[in-house]
């Protein structure tokens, strides 16, 4: 567990805002390698490895590195950038973050993401009551600039990604809150069960590929699959909140999320192997979700499906979950490929 929060803060120090994703996807390729493990690289940028099992038929067990940010979408008259969000980002849970604004030539700015109403002294009331919107938010960079033409000095221009700050913590208490849990925890988790497998000599039951992907919070899916993929099981986030069942110490199940049921004898399979190993865990239905693996169920790929996870609170924004969680899914997929 240490190992798996120690890689976990450094793979959430990487900027993976989703299209900008080869430095944390190298890190992954990096770390797959020093335990021995051959990389199959793919055109989009995911990868996936490979562990021999003792049947041909093979298990996928996905997780996904990209996670939420902004692009800049138009230089303003005024020296800042408008930005449009990628993927389900509310704007209201990063106000006043601050940023990196990756230019395409490689240098990077410092800035913050505010409301353009953002001082009370100046706009009194209007300040608390005017949502959080992309055209009343904008990015103030740390540079001199006042004009578009300052903008265009220092190399920023449209199309540029930009990565939010994460404050990761992780406490004495087992709890980490971050930024971007959804889904660099869950990497984590595959790095962990790729370590246990080959510390532990284990070959698993089927042949198990590792995969990491880098565009489901675009909802692109899993792709380039190998041809003996006969059950997919993505590793995401189960979301604490209310209505939900999900906790910060356990592993999630899940039943159904926004587009489909998952497959019930999975679901059994899994359910069982939890009780069997008094491994904390909670079935649950959320509807506004989806998966790397319920996305490629739409692509028309015939296999088994499922989707599991370690609890996290307050989901898309500043995130929170607790060991417990990362150590309950753990124990769920090696039992599983075991």
């Amino acid at each position: 567990m240490n190992t798996i929060k120690n890689q976990l803060k450094e793979l959430l120090e990487l900027p993976s805002p989703t299209g900008y994703t080869k430095e944390a996807i190298n890190y992954l390729k990096e770390e797959s390698k020093k335990l021995g493990y051959e990389i199959t690289s793919l055109k989009k940028g995911a990868f996936y490895i490979t562990i021999a099992g003792k049947e041909e038929n093979a298990t996928l067990i996905n997780a996904h590195v990209d996670t939420l940010g902004a692009m800049v979408r138009e230089l303003k008259p005024n020296g800042r950038l408008k930005v449009v969000a990628l993927g389900g980002m509310p704007w209201g849970g990063v106000e006043a973050e601050n940023v990196t604004i990756h230019s395409r030539s490689g240098k990077k700015y410092s800035g913050t993401l505010l409301p353009i109403k953002s001082s009370v002294h100046v706009y009194g009331s209007k300040v608390k009551e005017e949502l959080r919107e992309p055209d009343t938010v904008e990015i103030r960079i740390d540079e001199i600039s006042t004009s578009k033409e300052d903008l265009e000095n220092l190399g920023i221009s449209v199309g540029d990604f930009v990565s939010f700050e994460t404050r990761t913590q992780i406490l004495d208490s087992g709890f980490i809150k971050s930024r971007y849990l959804d889904d660099k925890s869950s990497c984590a988790i595959l790095l962990g069960l790729a370590r246990k497998l080959k510390e532990e000599n284990i070959a698993p039951r089927k042949t198990l590929h590792l995969f990491f992907s880098n565009y489901e919070e675009l909802g692109h899916g899993i792709y380039g699959l190998p041809g003996n993929v006969d059950e997919s099981i993505s590793v995401d986030i189960g979301c604490v909140g209310e209505g939900q069942t999900a906790s910060e110490h356990k592993v999630t199940i899940f039943a159904k999320d926004g587009r489909t049921p998952y497959d019930l004898d999975l679901l059994n399979e899994l359910v069982s192997l939890a009780e069997e190993n008094d491994i904390p865990y909670n079935i649950d239905v959320i509807e506004n979700y989806a998966s790397d693996t319920t996305a490629a169920l739409s692509q028309g790929i015939d296999m088994r499906f499922a989707c599991l996870g370690p609890g996290v609170e307050s989901t898309h924004h500043y995130e929170r979950t607790h060991e417990d969680a990362l150590k309950a899914t753990l124990d769920l997929l090696y039992n599983y490929v075991k």
